[in-house]
């Protein structure tokens, strides 16, 4: 049903997606071509407080032009820096709070945690958290802090069986906002096991139908479900005008000519929906001015992405030196007028409070050394030539020492060599160098009862997987290194039989023959727990097992705190002896 009194409507909308917690600007190279002269200056791009000068300029724009504002946040806020290491959502919660967005999608990092995060987040913001697609009805009420009651978090609607909206109005005309966001995120992230997401087709098709039969045609998704799956659904659902959208990373528009990848053009149309996306890691924001007719038609469209930038450019100096004009001049000037670039200010009030309440704490952390390697520590996935990794067998230890702590009886760990993302070279180590290079993703550590015969079944899937034996494999990342375990894998045996002499530290009687009908207490990731990359046997832990709210980095600092010359202790030639890895035939 279409309300007849439906009126014209026009708005200016602005939005970004992916910020990763990048709240300070990132020093990026470009490459520009200019009349043959090659030139690679480094500049200041992006972060929160530029992102708020220009949104304050483009709100003011919107009031000139008699629009209405409104400013989204597709997903994804958290992970990605320090400031999520160490604060967790409650950096996000404040930052996004003060750029004063009106809405924001939630995304699979905001879950890679479990529900508790967000649950906290969502007590913080002052803006609504759409989350369309999320079903929160069977939400235990027993959690420490629940989700479902917040009135500023818009879930799923399972008796009704479509998202819960906002509206904004635009000249007295309300304009509906809805979200949703991948429907298979318990693939990829680690939303609670009470807490499903359902089809996004499906929830789009009804909600689409529910917002119209209120009276209201002019509908925004605001998505999380990634590029491609907004042109699909675009082509397989009418009745949206703007799908704004975020996990893909997609700067739409035209960067070539700054050595930044081209991509579709800004607001690629799909029947009737216009689809946008802004980048990621805070450096961009897009924004459009849209028209709409009475009937909802989008009857006029017209925006861009822009890179935000500072005053400043840097050149190596020998390039003077063999140009006969000034470089600088020629970069500068190229810059300031390129129609994708906006070169402002970082807005004064929002980088004060960055600086007062979180840059100061992020930069004693890099300057809070905990241990000292004295030699480099290597980090291969897969063993060489020259041995192992050295480094993740102790960072399994590590999550087996931090479980410890809280009491759980662990006998083993497992963790998959993609989790750890650098080597150590030899010096200070300090808390930034563990959250913010080494280990800077902060994935929850989980607990679970698994039979030996599945811990096998576990490592042989993870090595043939990364070993492409026999399976198609997904990548190196998932090669097991484990702590008080050691076997043998041959990589000639037949499937199921390649994993032999599967032993267990034990502390008392030391190394022995794990039993295939017993079960045993281990810790992994959350990533690996949940049967990732040919660990699939994991799942036949006994329940659902435990995720916590730990991450990798803090069990790897909390092992380094308390015992700081643990990483000169390990040398490739004690790996051997004590049997973490050993591969006794290979291709």
């Amino acid at each position: 049903m279409t309300n007849n009194k439906n009126k014209p409507a026009k708005i200016k909308l602005v939005h970004i997606n992916d910020t990763h917690s990048y709240f300070e600007p990132t020093s990026l190279q470009l490459t520009l071509n200019i009349e043959g002269l090659e030139l690679t200056p480094y500049v200041s791009a992006g972060g929160f407080a530029r992102i708020a000068t220009r949104k304050k300029q483009l709100q003011a724009l919107a009031v000139q032009d008699g629009q209405e504002f409104i400013f989204l946040h597709a997903g994804d806020c958290f992970q990605g820096t320090l400031y999520f290491s160490i604060f967790k959502g409650e950096a996000n919660a404040v930052m996004l709070n003060e750029l004063g967005i009106d809405a924001m999608a939630l995304g699979n990092h905001e879950l890679d945690m479990g529900n508790l995060p967000v649950a906290r987040f969502a007590k913080q913001i002052r803006f609504p958290l759409l989350a369309g697609n999320w079903d929160l009805s069977n939400e235990d009420p027993n959690k420490l802090v629940t989700i479902k009651d917040n009135s500023k978090v818009y879930p799923y609607n399972a008796d009704k069986k479509q998202a819960n909206w906002i509206v904004k109005q635009a000249q007295g005309e309300p304009i509906a906002i809805f979200s949703l966001a991948l429907d298979k995120m318990e693939d990829i992230s680690n939303p609670d096991p009470d807490t499903p997401f359902v089809n996004t087709i499906e929830t789009a098709k009804a909600t689409v139908s529910a917002i119209r039969s209120q009276g209201i045609n002019k509908i925004i998704l605001l998505s999380h479900m990634g590029y491609e799956s907004d042109l699909e659904l675009a082509s397989q659902v009418d009745g949206i005008s703007v799908i704004v959208g975020g996990h893909s990373h997609r700067l739409q528009g035209d960067f070539s000519d700054l050595g930044l990848k081209k991509d579709d053009p800004y607001g690629v149309r799909v029947n009737n929906t216009y689809i946008v996306q802004a980048g990621f890691h805070a450096l961009s924001m897009g924004h459009c001015d849209v028209e709409f007719a009475s009937d909802g038609r989008v009857v006029s469209f017209n925006g861009k992405n822009e890179l935000l930038l500072g005053r400043r450019i840097f050149l190596d100096a020998s390039m003077s030196e063999s140009c006969d004009e000034n470089p600088y001049k020629i970069a500068r000037e190229f810059v300031d007028h390129h129609p994708n670039v906006l070169v402002c200010k970082k807005d004064p009030e929002l980088q004060q409070l960055l600086l007062d309440k979180y840059t100061s704490q992020v930069r004693k952390l890099q300057r809070d050394v905990i241990a000292s390697a004295s030699h480099a520590h290597r980090h291969v996935r897969v063993p060489d030539d020259n041995g192992p990794s050295e480094l993740a067998p102790i960072v399994a230890e590590s999550f087996a020492y931090r479980m410890s702590q809280d009491g759980h009886p662990i006998e083993f760990a497992i963790h998959n060599a993609g989790g750890v993302r650098s080597s150590l070279n030899p010096g200070a180590v300090s808390v930034a160098d563990i959250a913010g290079k080494l280990l800077p993703f902060a994935v929850p550590i989980g607990v679970y009862e698994i039979l030996g015969r599945d811990i096998a079944a576990s490592i042989e899937g993870a090595i043939n997987n990364a070993l492409n034996n026999g399976v198609e494999g997904t990548g190196d990342g998932s090669y097991p290194y484990t702590y008080n375990l050691r076997y043998e894998y041959h990589y000639h045996a037949p499937m199921g039989q390649r994993v032999s002499n599967l032993q267990i530290l034990d502390k008392r009687a030391g190394w022995l023959p794990i039993d295939n009908e017993r079960y045993y207490v281990g810790t992994s990731s959350a990533y690996t727990m949940k049967g990732k990359e040919g660990y699939e046997a994991m799942t036949n832990m006994k329940g659902e097992g435990l995720v916590t709210s730990v991450s990798m980095a803090d069990c790897f600092i909390a092992l380094l705190k308390d015992d700081p010359n643990i990483l000169n202790r390990y040398k490739r030639s004690s790996n051997r002896q004590h049997g973490r890895i050993l591969i006794v035939s290979s291709k």
